[in-house]
């Protein structure tokens, strides 16, 4: 199979596209075929090691990812595609199920397919959505959902979201409003010739 692999860290030109062997499911795990996946701030985070953070952050994030490179060096968290292959005594997903994962330090989505654990952050992709669109949806999401619970807000809250335009923000105030909040939105947008323009909205 195809797949990018991180060489070494630095910029985008490190990532080569190589043939690499297709893996094979253990017996807890499926294979996916992946139709899509994202380029994340997470991904640049670790393709890069974190250039641009202190020394010191980037000696510790080279101890837990690799030295002089990623020690799993097909990056990339997140992923939407079809279930190629499973064990006969699993029984959530099936052969053909349209699903969307966050792989977490599994990494492995800049690939035609990967293999993850049938307990993994996985689920059924919503009929309606292409594989483009659901790849989209799990970073943003689960982060969002992550900080909006540690947050710990509840009905009839007013919540201000600042940054409500991003992969992250945009999903928080949809997360927000379900949560029964008066959500406050605050985002930059850019008009043609001219710079960053604050913006706001609100949702009782």
């Amino acid at each position: 199979m195809r797949a990018a692999v991180c060489t070494r860290y630095g910029p985008p030109e490190v990532l080569q596209l190589r043939e690499v062997d297709r893996p094979v499911p253990r017996d807890d795990e499926v294979l996916i075929q992946i139709h899509a996946t994202t380029v994340t701030s997470s991904d640049w985070f670790i393709r890069s090691a974190l250039s641009s953070a202190p020394i010191t952050t980037q000696i510790l994030m080279r101890l837990v990812m690799g030295v002089t490179r990623p020690r799993k060096p097909i990056l990339s968290l997140v992923l939407a595609g079809e279930i190629e292959e499973t064990s006969k005594h699993l029984r959530r997903l099936r052969v053909g199920d349209r699903v969307y994962a966050f792989t977490k330090f599994r990494f492995g989505s800049y690939a035609q397919f990967t293999c993850l654990p049938e307990t993994a952050t996985m689920a059924l992709a919503p009929s309606n959505l292409t594989y483009e669109e659901a790849a989209a949806i799990p970073y943003g999401g689960l982060l969002a959902l992550h900080y909006l619970r540690k947050g710990t807000i509840r009905s009839g809250q007013q919540v201000l979201i600042y940054g409500a335009s991003g992969a992250v923000g945009a999903v928080a105030v949809q997360l927000a409003k379900h949560f029964g909040t008066v959500v406050t939105a605050v985002w930059r947008h850019h008009e043609s010739g001219a710079g960053s323009v604050p913006g706001s909205g609100r949702s009782d």
